[in-house]
């Protein structure tokens, strides 16, 4: 796990540690850069696995040189695979660069040739690898979006890390408010395919490889990209519960059993929900055939009577687990609002409870394993019950901003590299369940918004959180589910999910209990006096985008995020975290 970071065309060595410098948090446990002529690679490391023996960036046998941030699951299995490549040490980035010794061998140049091996790793990753003797550069990234990359162009050259951040150690990138893509997140409510709120900055889409190399005039081009893979549901004809429920809640400990592997101790995030419930639910069997110690688990919430801290009290309970419980203070928003923003590099006020969540687990664990994912597989948000009602409304939002991006994203005319279609028309993209689904695996529901949170928000407490729901033995068995049995028309919502938590100790309330908005359920009360006390100041700061003030309304948390997104990463450059409290740091901006 770590921060990774470089430059193709012009390498600056200052630039580089300033990435790592940048993007510590992520990796407290080492850094390192390398250059040629052509590339630059820098690495901040978190010690996951071979402690001692994985510092970065790694030279291969073959003298291609990587970043990797991540798990490969599969490592071991990969490693005996390749055995003609020569390993130094026991961390599991090093299989890339066996994977890649072996497709060059065989004449891999394009990015389909690239993703074929890279198709193998199992695990969670993003990664650049640098091959001089092909003049390639090599950026890819995990099917689900788990991990980050994010680019962008700067004086004829390309630059890379793992969060937006890390590019501010260019003088050259000058973040600019990206107003189209502004305009898209406040409709669908996180930033669609592979923008960012900054003009000129973008993500590697998920699941993809990228080539990137140096033309005649020495400028930075992308000269191919291919899939590794894409999200698409399969649903069969029909689902025995007796034979698919333990199947499915098979895939799923093997998903919780892939992820225990570490050399340093794993916990568990327990929201009292059923996701990460069913989680802890596995964790004893889970443990037992990873040959680790069983985890402990982790809760905050803003008071004892609030029903997700009484729901995980009584799943630690009943699983004999170890529960670490911490209640936020009424001065948590002021502490924490600011790093969650300068963190999660968006708007996001309402999930402020990960903050001392992930920070409290740090003081005591380096993995966390989280419930993250389990509703896009299963159809958990009460939005998929009316998937019509859901592109209304988002029809509502777009036609009532007088911006062109909204418009173009209506009639097909969105142009630029952070769109992967040029039109999003709501009806067609979610005014079905199962197109839903699939839009919002594939187009930033999961990866720009959920996944986001839980990678910024971990790592900015040096602390890696895993989610078994992703792993590809429980993805695989969730994709085949038919529709009314992640939905059923009249029922419960996760029903196949739901028989297969039936298998396990957890109380039949916490398996039949219905979901809840993980922000505003954790800390309402706190976040109702932040939004009441702040609201002024954040309008001021709104009346200065007219145009976006419709995709504002009856979204107070928003409006709040957009302004302290304002004050941090565009008057004060997003390069150092903020000292102040919410209001100090709005005042920069009011």
């Amino acid at each position: 796990m770590c921060g990774l970071g470089g430059m193709l065309g012009a390498p600056d060595e200052g630039v580089l540690h300033r990435i790592n410098r940048l993007q510590r948090h992520r990796g407290p446990d080492g850094q390192g850069v390398w250059s040629d002529d052509r590339v630059g690679l820098a690495h901040t490391r978190l010690a996951i696995l071979d402690l001692d023996g994985g510092p970065q960036p790694i030279v291969g046998q073959h003298g291609a040189v990587a970043v990797v941030n991540g798990e490969i699951y599969n490592h071991l299995a990969l490693r005996e695979s390749c055995s003609t490549y020569r390993f130094t040490r026991k961390v599991d980035s090093e299989v890339v660069l066996a994977l890649h010794a072996q497709a060059s061998l065989k004449g891999a140049t394009s990015a389909a040739d690239h993703a074929a091996w890279v198709r193998k790793l199992d695990g969670m990753y993003a990664f650049a690898l640098w091959d001089a003797s092909k003049d390639q550069l090599i950026l890819a990234r995990d099917p689900m979006g788990i991990k980050p990359l994010v680019l962008c162009e700067v004086d004829g050259g390309m630059m890379f890390a793992s969060e937006v951040k890390g590019l501010r150690a260019h003088e050259a990138h000058v973040p600019k408010l990206d107003e189209g893509a502004l305009a898209l997140r406040l409709a669908w409510e996180y930033p669609l395919d592979v923008t960012t709120l900054l003009q000129g900055t973008r993500h590697v889409r998920p699941g993809t490889v990228e080539v990137w190399s140096l033309n005649e005039q020495g400028r930075a081009v992308m000269v191919s990209r291919a899939d590794i893979e894409r999200q698409r549901l399969d649903p069969a004809a029909s689902w025995d519960p007796h034979v698919g429920a333990p199947h499915l809640l098979e895939s799923f400990i093997q998903s919780v059993e892939q992820r225990l592997m570490a050399d340093v101790p794993v916990g568990i995030v327990l929201s009292g929900g059923l996701d990460s419930a069913l989680v802890a639910a596995v964790a004893h069997e889970a443990a037992d055939r990873a040959g680790q110690p069983v985890p402990e688990v982790w809760t905050v919430a803003g008071s004892e009577d609030n029903p997700d801290w009484k729901a995980a009290e009584a799943v630690a309970s009943a699983l004999d687990l170890k529960h670490h419980q911490h209640l936020l203070q009424p001065e948590d928003f002021d502490r924490h609002l600011p790093n969650l923003v300068w963190h999660g590099e968006d708007l996001d006020t309402s999930v402020m409870f990960f903050q001392p969540l992930f920070q409290t687990m740090a003081s005591s664990v380096k993995v966390g394993l989280c419930g993250q994912g389990a509703d896009e597989l299963h159809a958990g948000y009460p939005r998929y019950r009316d998937p019509h009602a859901h592109a209304a409304l988002v029809r509502q939002r777009l036609e009532a901003m007088d911006h062109p991006a909204a418009a173009a994203s209506l009639n097909g005319t969105l142009q630029g590299e952070g769109w992967l279609e040029k039109a999003h028309v709501p009806e067609t993209r979610v005014g079905d369940l199962q197109p839903m689904l699939e839009f919002e695996l594939e187009h930033g529901q999961l990866s720009n918004f959920q996944l986001r949170l839980v990678d910024r928000h971990s790592m900015a407490h040096g602390l890696e959180v895993r989610v078994p729901f992703l792993g590809a033995p429980h993805r695989e068995a969730a994709h085949r589910l038919p529709m009314d049995w992640r939905l059923p028309s009249h029922g419960e919502e996760k029903a196949a999910l739901r028989q297969a938590a039936d298998l396990t100790n957890l109380p039949k309330d916490i398996v039949r209990r219905p979901k809840l908005p993980a922000g505003t359920a954790t800390a309402p009360d706190l976040l109702r006096e932040a939004l009441s006390q702040h609201h002024d100041a954040a309008a001021s700061v709104v009346d200065r985008y007219p145009r976006l003030k419709a995709g504002l309304a009856n979204q107070p948390d928003v409006m709040l995020g957009l302004a302290l997104f304002e004050a941090i990463h565009l008057v004060d450059g997003g390069r150092s975290a903020p000292t102040g409290s919410v209001a100090d740091v709005l005042e920069a901006v009011s």
